[in-house]
Formats: structure tokens, C-alpha cells, sequence
């Protein structure tokens, strides 16, 4: 709860700093917040399950490792919006505002046990989202990709607020127990349809929000389109919250009706792992080849959802996120880099990096191994103990489909390290070094090292919850 209060006050007085024309103040005020909403959010580790709000949200282990995550992500993330800090951008103040409102959002949506307090998380941390998307005005792919994800997510919303308000017909409450208790009870049988009606539709609104297929179709313009710092916001935070609230959902409301919705869930994964990984395949730019991965993440990270025992589920999913989280961060943090100065977002303007700046190419290599879930990287033990957890249950099929889509999404994640080692810059501006400052390399060796921490020492934090 501190940590909601916290990022909401110091979130607007943030804005306020915008008035003093000062940008090289904001990207340290902002890391500081977050510093110390980590460090309070640490605190609460040890603490007492607590709820408020007349127990709709609740802050617990569950919530506090989710928290820990688009926390620390946001906080690895920040100091990749330096060039924002340079170029004198006059909104800097309003885009780390909103950043921090949406990290209210994504705490609400894992600590919520109440529909209606989820409801009011994904709208928080959506509609801090659809203005970042548009945030670069001079560009009519930003402009186009806040337009589009914007009209879909509203239709997104209002399905997923349908299907809440037909569970509560169905069940007469909008806490998460209580629905639970609900739908176990033989005597509101007479409600099934429209309890099963309801929840297809929550699952379908919150399946948008985390690039699901057949609910996908936006994220590869709008992840091309919008600025690449908010790209890397939205494909990792975004996701991590959309996944905490699917699991919290499916645990504690609706685990009595499993023989219903894990049919509907394992349909979407075989679908999701498909779309992307063969539509990343097709791809020439990497940005949009990482908005396929994105939604061939999703599809791992359904696995979990799928098996759905327990600790070993929620563990898994929190391992995925995590490791999936640091990776897509560095692989983006590389990325933005190189798009400043080089312009261009395919592959070719990868070309000789590993001659130009070394370390670059070293940390990107380091997160697509991982993204490909190679081991002693940290994405090798994330899905590792989803397959784990889903042989467990008996879906060994699906399992097996997931590695050869695992081993399909080496090709395409091998094509930036074959540009980076093995093919020299097209001219000679792109043999020119990437910038970058000396904080920024910090981070990036940090970001490589925690993916080889998380490969080689997954006990560390594989069994917190």
C-alpha cells in the first residue's frame, strides 16, 4: 500500500518540477522515487498480509514479488530516456509523471481482490499507456499507434467490464473468494451460462492487454510506432501486471471451473505460440521482431496458466516474468541506442555493431539468448519451470509444442547476433560508435549479469512465493 501512496504523491509533485524548465533534474528525481519505493516495497516483504479499501486490494508476498518486478524494470529502464534529457524535451516531466501512474495501475492489478479494483488498475496503467504511445507528436507512426491502441483497448475495456458485470450477476459479489465460493456451489447452477459467458469475455480484455492471440493484432504497429523507451515500458511491465492479475484471477475465483476455461486457455496458447513466433520470423525489423516476441512470450507464460497448481504455477510465471522482463529490457535498452544515431530499426542498422561497441553487442547477445531460452541465461529456467509445471498436470503435448516453438524462435533471435558479429556497417555513418554514457554501460552490464545470475543461480529467487 505504501508503495501505491508513494508513486501517487510523488508522482504529481513530479509534475510539478516541470515548471522549473530544469530536465537534468527529472530523470534523477524520478530514479530516486523509484529507489525508494523499491526499498519500501522490499520492507513489506516480511510483513503481514494486509488488506484495504473494505479488503478489495491486498498486499501480500504475491503482491510484493509482482510489485518488486515493474518496479525494478521501470527503474532499469529509466536511465535509457537520457536523450530525452538532451534534446530538451519540453513534456519530460508529464512522460515521467505518467510512468509512475501507470506503475500505480500495475500494482493495483497484482494486489487487487476485487473486480473492480482490477478494473481501475488496467484503466490507470492503460490510459497512462495510450498517451505514451503518442508522446513523439512529430511522428505519424506515434500518432497512428496511440489512435489504434487506444480505439482497441477501449473496446478491450468494455468487453472486459461486460464480462465482470455478468460474473456478479452470476455470483452476486466482486470478490475474488466469494466468486470462488460461488462457483463451486452446486446450487447456482442455474447461473452457469452466464458465469461462463462472463468469463470468457474477462478473458478476452485482459488477453489484449497482454498481446494474446487472437487478441493481438495490435501490438506490432503500436509497438513499432511508438518511441522505443515506452515500447520497452509497455512489453514489460504492462505484461508482467496483465499476467499477475490473469493467475490471481484463475487461482482464487475461478479454479472450480477448470474443465470449462483451460480448454479456452490452451487453445489461445497453441494460438498465441504460432502468430508469434512464425510472424517474428517473417520480420526485417527488429523492433517489430520483438513485438512478435512479445506475443510469443505471452503464449509461454499462458503454460503457466494452463497447469495452474499452485505455488509451482505462480512460481514459474514469476521466475518468466522476471528473466523475460531484465532480457526484453536490454534488448530494447540496445536498440533505442542504436536507433538514435543510426535512424533505422532493421536488422542491417545492427550491422558491425560488435566492431563499433563491443559491450552493445555483448549485453544484446546476451538477451536474445536468453529470449531464445538458451541455457545458463535466465530464460532457460523460466520456461523450464513452466514445462516443468505443466508435465506436471499431465499436458505434455502442449509442452511439446512449446519447444519447437522454442526452437523456431532461435532463427529469428540469432539474426541480430549474425548482423552484430558477422556482417560489417552498410556506410560509414552506421561504423561510427553508438553513444552511450557511462551510467547507461553500468546498467547494461548490470542487466547482462542478473540474466546469467538468474541462469546459473535460479534457486535464488525460484521459489519465493
Amino acid at each position: 500500500m505504501i508503495s501505491i501512496v508513494l508513486l501517487s504523491v510523488l508522482g504529481i509533485a513530479n509534475l510539478f518540477l516541470g515548471f522549473l524548465r530544469s530536465n537534468r533534474m527529472l530523470l534523477p528525481v524520478a530514479m530516486l522515487i523509484l529507489v525508494v519505493v523499491f526499498g519500501a516495497n522490499v520492507l513489506d516483504w516480511n510483513a503481514a498480509s494486509q488488506s484495504y479499501f473494505n479488503n478489495m486490494l491486498t498486499i501480500d508476498r504475491y503482491s510484493v514479488a509482482f510489485t518488486g518486478i515493474v518496479v525494478l524494470t521501470t527503474l532499469l529502464l529509466l536511465p535509457f530516456s537520457e536523450k530525452y534529457v538532451r534534446d530538451g524535451e519540453a513534456n519530460l516531466a508529464e512522460y515521467y509523471s505518467l510512468l509512475l501512474f501507470s506503475l500505480v495501475g500495475a500494482i493495483m492489478m497484482v494486489s487487487y481482490d476485487n473486480l473492480l479494483m482490477l478494473f481501475v488498475g488496467i484503466e490507470i496503467l492503460s490510459i497512462s499507456m495510450y498517451v505514451l504511445a503518442g508522446s513523439d507528436k512529430r511522428n505519424v507512426r506515434s500518432n497512428e499507434a496511440a489512435l489504434k491502441y487506444f480505439l482497441m483497448g477501449s473496446f478491450a475495456t468494455g468487453i472486459l467490464l461486460f464480462g465482470i458485470a455478468l460474473v456478479y450477476g452470476a455470483t452476486g459479489t466482486f470478490q475474488l473468494t466469494q466468486i470462488g465460493a460461488g462457483v463451486a456451489n452446486p446450487a447456482n447452477a442455474s447461473f452457469t451460462p452466464m458465469l461462463y459467458i462472463g468469463m470468457l469475455l474477462m478473458f478476452i480484455g485482459i488477453s489484449f492487454k497482454v498481446s494474446a492471440a487472437p487478441f493481438h493484432y495490435w501490438t506490432p504497429d503500436v509497438y513499432e510506432g511508438t518511441p522505443t523507451f515506452f515500447t520497452a515500458f509497455m512489453s514489460t511491465v504492462v505484461k508482467t501486471a496483465g499476467f499477475a492479475a490473469f493467475l490471481k484471477l484463475l487461482m482464487i475465483a475461478f479454479s472450480s471451473a477448470q474443465s470449462f476455461w483451460i480448454p479456452t486457455i490452451m487453445a489461445m496458447t497453441v494460438l498465441t505460440l504460432l502468430i508469434g513466433n512464425v510472424g517474428a520470423v517473417a520480420q526485417n525489423s527488429a523492433k517489430r521482431m520483438l513485438a512478435y516476441s512479445s506475443i510469443s512470450h505471452a503464449g509461454y507464460l499462458f503454460i503457466g496458466l494452463v497447469a495452474l497448481n499452485g505455488k509451482l504455477s505462480a512460481n514459474g510465471i514469476f521466475f518468466y516474468s522476471l528473466a523475460y522482463s531484465i532480457a526484453t529490457v536490454a534488448a530494447f535498452a540496445v536498440l533505442k541506442l542504436v536507433i538514435d544515431q543510426r535512424q533505422r530499426e532493421d536488422y542491417d542498422g545492427l550491422n558491425g555493431l560488435a566492431k563499433t561497441n563491443p559491450l552493445l553487442a555483448f549485453v544484446m547477445t546476451v538477451a536474445m539468448l536468453s529470449l531464445a531460452g538458451i541455457p545458463l541465461t535466465g530464460g532457460f529456467f523460466g520456461k523450464f519451470f513452466l514445462f516443468g509445471a505443466a508435465v506436471d498436470k499431465g499436458h505434455i503435448g502442449l509442452v511439446v509444442f512449446a519447444v519447437v516453438m522454442s526452437m523456431v524462435g532461435i532463427y529469428y533471435y540469432l539474426r541480430p547476433v549474425i548482423a552484430m558479429y558477422m556482417r560489417p556497417a552498410i556506410d560509414e555513418e552506421d561504423a561510427t560508435p553508438v553513444a552511450v554514457t557511462g551510467f547507461q554501460s553500468a546498467v547494461l552490464v548490470l542487466l547482462a549479469l542478473l540474466t546469467i545470475v538468474l541462469g546459473v543461480l535460479p534457486s535464488l529467487v525460484s521459489n519465493l512465493l
